[in-house]
């Protein structure tokens, strides 16, 4: 018999992805330059030189070695590389046996679910978040908590979070820099957050973990992004290359147990995770792609062509009348909808070939999300049918 939550899943449009399917059509029935969409996170700055460098030295292994299945926590030498990574960047002592690798963040954070969850707990989330956290966390048969974000900054609401923890309560999902936000957690609000998981892990006696999604890290516009580890030990990193190195079709990332935790617990979390990993069937993440990740574990990611795309949009938003919260990180916009109905002003920016997300299955209303890692020139084009839009509404 068919599973129906799972046929559900299957048959339930995502509005990220059913976008980016309706464009791909008014594409190819109008021209790709008539169509302006913002509905993915797909990133448009071609990955760096070095991996197909990369690529083109690992070609030359004998092809057993190349395409042969690794440990299922992934390559010992990779591993080691990323956790060396980790300790220049922090100064934490990352250990190699902590990092897990994986097939992208989505199946990070799902195993990181899996390792510290049981059915029937609950999971807090600050809102507006990535539609995708509800399901992965629903079906290992637990309960999402959202708790709206400060408005107008985006910064955690702590005291609001604390109010929403119950003895339920197994972890804390954060993600900064902030998709679909682009806010970036300052290091006052996450030491907050860091004393208020501390003291209730206390009230409710037992611990309370924090899952940290940090596939944006490295794309900032100025901002620092403080090391979550270094502030909460009870802390699981979920990242992945599909950003920083512009990777996102090739799947592969890692999960880190932080070393600040006690290490027996670190221990015992890190075999919860490989645990997962196998439950689920995430082991042996792409050799390959492993090993790209390795040599070019440190290469910058290309900020300014986003940071230019950003400027543009904002400044021409800003002309137009649109408001819109300033993304200190990440390459989205947050703005404002024109009326309190988001489907409905998303659907009427379609009339102008215009693809942008509504902000309800971010469990937001009220807001659209833009994303601006595309081409400079579909930006420049898009304005006119942004100001016509605007013009709509301004004149009902």
């Amino acid at each position: 018999m068919v599973n129906e939550r799972m046929y559900g899943l299957g048959n339930e449009p995502s509005a990220i992805r059913e976008l980016f399917a309706y464009g791909l059509q008014r594409k190819a029935e109008i021209g790709e330059d008539k169509v302006f969409d913002y509905s993915i996170g797909n990133p448009s700055i071609p990955a760096p030189q070095k991996v197909a460098d990369t690529i083109a030295e690992l070609m030359k292994l004998p092809p057993v070695e190349l395409h042969a299945y690794s440990p299922a926590a992934g390559i010992p030498a990779v591993r080691q590389a990323i956790a060396d990574s980790i300790a220049r960047r922090t100064g934490i002592d990352a250990k190699a046996a902590h990092v897990y690798m994986t097939v992208g963040a989505a199946a990070s954070i799902t195993i990181s679910l899996g390792a510290i969850t049981n059915p029937g707990d609950e999971v807090v989330v600050p809102t507006p978040y990535f539609p995708e956290y509800k399901v992965w966390i629903e079906t290992m048969g637990c309960s999402i908590v959202e708790v709206p974000a400060q408005v107008p900054s985006f910064q955690l609401d702590v005291e609001a979070m604390g109010a929403a923890i119950s003895e339920k309560t197994a972890a804390v999902i954060i993600n900064s820099p902030n998709n679909p936000v682009g806010a970036v957690y300052t290091r006052e609000n996450l030491e907050a957050l860091a004393a208020m998981l501390e003291a209730k892990s206390a009230e409710i006696g037992h611990p309370i973990y924090l899952i940290s999604d940090e596939p944006y890290r490295e794309i900032t516009y100025g901002a620092d992004v403080p090391c979550v580890p270094a502030i909460y030990p009870r802390t699981l990193v979920c990242y992945s290359y599909s950003k920083a190195l512009s990777l996102p079709g090739e799947r592969v990332g890692y999960v880190y147990v932080s070393d600040t935790m006690d290490a027996d617990e670190a221990d015992r979390v890190f075999f919860a995770v490989a645990g997962a990993g196998r439950a689920h069937g995430f082991v042996c993440a792409p050799v390959l792609f492993q090993r790209v990740a390795a040599a070019c574990v440190d290469e910058p990611s290309d900020v300014e062509a986003y940071a230019t795309n950003r400027r543009i949009l904002t400044e021409a938003l800003d002309e137009m009348g649109y408001e819109y919260v300033q993304p200190d990180g990440a390459f989205y916009l947050w703005v404002r909808a024109l009326e309190p109905d988001a489907q409905a002003f998303s659907d009427r920016a379609k009339a102008h070939e215009l693809l942008i997300v509504p902000s309800d299955s971010f469990g937001c209303p009220g807001w659209v999300r833009m994303s601006y890692c595309i081409a400079r020139e579909t930006i420049e084009n898009s304005l006119p049918a942004l100001k016509a839009l605007k013009a709509e509404y301004d004149a009902k």
